[in-house]
């Protein structure tokens, strides 16, 4: 079984771990982005969530950015569009 983890987790715990070229960390990424969603679905909880930024700031290091250019990008679609607070559902 192949299962993306910290950095540090080699160091605090036994098991056999490699270290993934960059490619092969984007992909993991993507898989573990999923994982973590589905994780917060289960607990709901604050620190699921961190793990899923965590995450996205991985990801965005993939297309050679920042978890900072993410939160801008957000900000600028946010003024241009709103964000989630009031709850609008479009009845199709």
């Amino acid at each position: 079984m192949t299962k993306l983890v910290r950095d540090l987790v080699p160091r605090l715990s036994p098991g056999s771990y490699v270290k993934v070229d960059r490619d092969t960390l984007c992909s993991l990424l993507e898989y573990k982005l999923v994982e973590e969603v589905v994780e917060f679905f289960s607990a709901r909880s604050m620190e699921e969530l961190a793990d899923i930024v965590e995450v996205v700031e991985g990801l965005a290091k993939c297309f050679g950015r920042s978890l900072r250019d993410v939160l801008e990008l957000r900000e600028r679609k946010r003024v241009a569009r709103g964000g989630f607070e009031e709850g609008y559902v479009l009845i199709e």
